[in-house]
């Protein structure tokens, strides 16, 4: 608000007592005579400012919610001073719910509201209203806004967003502890008498807890509640508004409140003594036995770390915390011997690993137990002196030297005798054996260190009388170095020399070896044989030499290879030395001593192409023509294998062709009208249910007159395929529809055959030639088949 404004309204109210009355009735005085409200001179412009009053008058309007009446619920009324009551004027209602909710009676100016009403929908309605004259429709009255509000009725009842809550607190808590709040929430008007004031009580719960009535708030009502006692409980809160008197409504809510554990129990076990055995046989980390102390308290409350605080087993025995099972697992902490001892006494202590400061009361925290564990005897494997044995010999001493001797014994108190062996699998050569008895290694085999410098060899030791009883242990046998082996050339040397080669030229260097291994390391000399007139070696004392020529000049016509034997020798004991021979090679070279030529007939091939171009040229030209072979071989390969190899070899072949025929109706496989009428045979027909590998023209037989029987026909056409190589064997499936008259074979066929294979006579088959033999052999001698 500007100054100006004030100073208006504070004029307004000294000049006008009744515009800042609570009362809210206007009257409108006529325009023509003005009231002046208030003027004064504007700073800018001079003009006088003039109000004109408004001439509206209705009541204070203010409707209650819910209302349950059947007429429409009256809401106030609107009228102007320009209203004479004649029906000049009408009203008009406009903004929110205008025409639906709120209906003007044009006439009278009378509200109504048409329906019950919710404040919580909607609390107040902003609406417009003005007077115009009916006939002219023009504005008596410049259009007036105004409010309607809704008056509040305790309607709602208070609500809670959840239904059930989950809550903790942790067990052994103070009274008043606070562990949750619970708010509820009421719709209805705050501002408007105690329709919205709730208040909290508890309805289930007690004595256990309690709730602030205003806030809401749960609180711890007992002291010392225990989790181990009881750890759930089911609280119910009511909230009621009106601020909790009668005819208020309420609502409820279920709080499930869980008492948290803390460390307020202190591990316990439940024995004071407790009795283990384990076996003397029990290796290092061996798993004895558990113990375990419980603890009424969860989670990290209860973890327990166990120790071994005093006894006389600390030194042979340890113990490890479970985490997932909480025990404590006491396991074997150095080899135990039953003959030694056979008791031990631990104590054994549980402490909780999380002590809450504020139950130091309670107690310590820890308890203690007495762990007896008894050794139990077994029959013990033999032991060996050592953990591992090795020997070194030299590599020249003769089969059967003792290299050493292995030690074992029973460790029981029968002290059972041991028998020694050697585990074959580290020994595949078989070049040691041990003695049975005593333990002791020898050789077998010579030695060489050359071979393999070391050996590892297992020895077995078992007990006489229980042999299931074994031990083993590893024993490394290094042979020693001798000086036995000559020294070589390190490696192939093709050496030259040029033909125009000077007195004293180098044309190799040459190196030695030796497989042996002196302790002053290695050391050679070299020299030649024999004095040569050509060579000459010259030592480098560093274990290499140079090879030197004594003459001007070679001719590879004259001689083209030289010899040179050359004598290395070693320094170590004895001296070893061996004669090696260099093959020397006279060569043309050019003026810088290059190679180009080292045989007498690369003379006369061209100087272009060298001996390795002249192989390769000669490689490809061979490949080349194996290539052609193969393909013209490949070519003319058209014949395959025939299906039988001898004409002796009649025996039954199946040969599948994947082509079944079509049967009688199949004219495609075979003419049938030959044998009908023998005179129409076409010259060149070939078959049509095989494809021949090879085509020929067959042979022209005279044909046969009209009156020719088939029989004689099949005869004649049998003996030409006997007597023609070129026609194979196929086996075809031909239905012969006519056989011809008084046919001495009848018909061939089984199926129609009269009565039984002793009515039948085959000998006629042995006529037909070597391919029917085979069948004359299987149907001629059915009598000798019978009568055996």
């Amino acid at each position: 608000m500007t100054i100006h404004q004030f100073l208006r309204l504070i004029l307004l109210c000294v000049c006008l007592p009744h515009f800042c009355s609570p009362e809210i009735t206007f009257r409108r005085t006529p325009v023509p005579q003005q009231r002046i409200l208030g003027a004064r001179v504007s700073r800018s412009d001079g003009k006088i400012l003039h109000r004109q009053k408004r001439g509206w008058m209705w009541n204070q309007f203010f409707l209650l919610e819910e209302y349950t009446g059947s007429d429409y619920q009256y809401v106030g009324k609107l009228h102007s001073d320009q209203d004479k009551g004649d029906g000049s004027l009408k009203y008009i209602l406009s903004g929110d719910g205008a025409g639906t909710l709120f209906i003007i009676d044009e006439k009278t100016g009378d509200i109504h509201a048409t329906r019950r009403i919710d404040r919580e929908e909607k609390a107040f309605y902003t609406l417009r209203a003005q007077a115009i004259n009916r006939r002219t429709l023009r504005p008596v009255e410049p259009e007036s806004e105004f409010v309607i509000k809704i008056h509040d009725i305790n309607d709602n009842e208070p609500t809670f967003p959840e239904e059930i809550y989950t809550a903790s607190v942790p067990e052994m808590s103070v009274v008043g502890t606070s562990v949750v709040q619970v708010t509820a929430t009421d719709a209805d008007d705050p501002s408007y008498g105690n329709s919205a004031r709730v208040i909290y009580s508890i309805l289930q719960g007690q004595p256990y807890f309690s709730v602030e009535p205003e806030t809401g708030i749960i609180r711890t009502a007992l002291p010392n509640m225990n989790r181990e006692n009881r750890e759930q409980y089911q609280v119910v809160i009511q909230a009621k508004d009106m601020g909790g008197q009668m005819g208020g409504l309420s609502g409820t809510t279920t709080v499930n409140i869980t008492l948290t554990d803390v460390n307020d129990n202190p591990p316990r076990f439940p024995q004071n003594t407790i009795h283990l055995r384990v076996l003397e046989s029990s290796p290092v980390g061996t798993a004895v036995g558990s113990v375990k102390a419980t603890d009424a308290d969860t989670g990290k409350n209860a973890e327990v770390e166990y120790r071994i605080i005093d006894g006389d087993g600390t030194d042979m025995f340890d113990i490890i915390t479970e985490k997932d099972t909480q025990e404590g697992i006491i396991t074997v902490k150095k080899p135990l011997d039953y003959e030694s001892r056979r008791l031990y006494t631990l104590k054994v202590e549980a402490e909780n690993t999380h002590v809450d400061p504020r139950f130091y009361y309670l107690g310590p925290f820890k308890d203690t137990t007495i762990v007896k564990i008894s050794i139990e005897d077994v029959d013990e494997p033999p032991v060996f002196s050592r953990s591992s044995y090795l020997f070194e010999v030299h590599e020249d001493i003769e089969v059967g030297t003792i290299i050493g001797t292995v030690m074992a014994r029973d460790p029981d108190s029968a002290s059972s005798p041991i028998r020694f062996s050697l585990d074959r699998h580290t020994d595949l050569d078989r070049i040691f054996n041990i003695h049975s008895g005593n333990g002791s290694l020898y050789t077998s085999k010579p030695l060489d260190r050359e071979l393999s410098q070391w050996h590892n060899l297992t020895v077995i030791a078992a007990e006489i009388n229980n042999p299931k009883e074994t031990t083993r242990v590893a024993v490394f046998v290094r042979i020693l170095d001798v000086n036995d082996n000559a020294p070589q050339f390190a490696v192939f040397y093709d050496t030259f020399v040029c033909e125009n080669a000077r007195p004293g030229q180098l044309i190799q260097t040459i190196s030695a070896v030796d497989k042996d291994d002196p302790l002053g390391g290695q050391k050679f000399f070299f020299s030649l044989a024999a004095v040569n007139p050509n060579f000459t070696v010259q030592d480098n004392e560093d274990n290499t030499a140079r090879i030197l020529t004594r003459k001007n000049g070679f001719n590879r016509h004259e001689i083209s290879t030289y010899l040179l034997p050359v004598v290395i020798s070693d320094n170590d004991y004895p001296i070893q030395s061996s004669t090696g021979t260099l093959t020397i090679r006279v060569c043309a070279c050019d003026s810088q001593g290059n190679m180009q030529s080292c045989n007498a007939e690369a003379l006369l091939l061209p100087a272009g192409l060298s001996t390795g171009a002249l192989i390769a040229i000669l490689l490809c030209i061979i490949i080349l023509l194996v290539i052609v072979v193969l393909f013209a071989a490949l070519k003319r390969q058209r014949k395959k294998e025939p299906l039988i190899l001898s004409k002796e070899d009649i025996r039954d072949n199946i040969v599948s062709y994947n082509d079944e025929g079509g049967g009688e109706e199949d004219t495609q496989a075979f003419d049938i009208g030959t044998l009908r009428n023998p005179a129409a045979i076409e010259e060149k027909k070939l078959r049509r249910d095989i494809m021949p590998e090879a085509l020929f023209i067959p042979r022209r037989t005279p044909t046969a007159p009209d009156n020719t029987d088939v029989r004689d026909f099949i005869a004649e056409r049998l003996k030409e395929h006997d007597l023609d190589p070129t026609a194979p064997p196929y086996d075809s499936l031909a239905t012969y529809a006519y056989e011809g008259n008084d046919s001495v074979a009848e018909s061939l066929s089984s199926l129609e055959s009269g009565t039984t294979e002793g009515d039948q006579n085959y000998d006629y088959l042995r006529e037909w030639g070597p391919r029917f033999n085979k069948l004359a052999e299987m149907y001629g001698g059915g009598d000798s088949d019978k009568d055996s």
